[in-house]
């Protein structure tokens, strides 16, 4: 399908686009074959083609959630910058500070 100058003056109409003359000229071509590639896989018969959202095979990129022993309190904080009563310190994130 051909695009007129006058398609593509409406369509930037819409889209808002100020065009120049040769800009004109230059996207009804890219448009017009645009729109011949999708006429031409209109005709492809995909009546056995099975409907999907995506080609790409989901699967999760997670690793299984699996229980496991649990650290020490000491191992935990020994790597903490700074900890007070067996708890992280951190910096006050809220107005009024301590």
């Amino acid at each position: 399908m051909r695009l007129t100058k006058e398609d593509v003056e409406h369509i930037a109409l819409l889209a808002r686009l100020h065009l120049s003359e040769e800009e004109k000229e230059r996207y009804g071509e890219q448009l017009s074959n645009i729109l011949e590639h999708v006429g031409k896989l209109q005709e492809l018969d995909t009546t056995d083609v099975p409907a999907m959202a995506s080609i790409v095979v989901e699967r999760s990129r997670l690793r299984p959630d699996e229980p496991a022993a649990a650290m020490l309190r000491a191992d935990l904080l020994a790597n903490a910058p700074e900890a007070s009563d067996e708890q992280f310190k951190v910096p006050p994130v809220l107005d009024g500070g301590p």
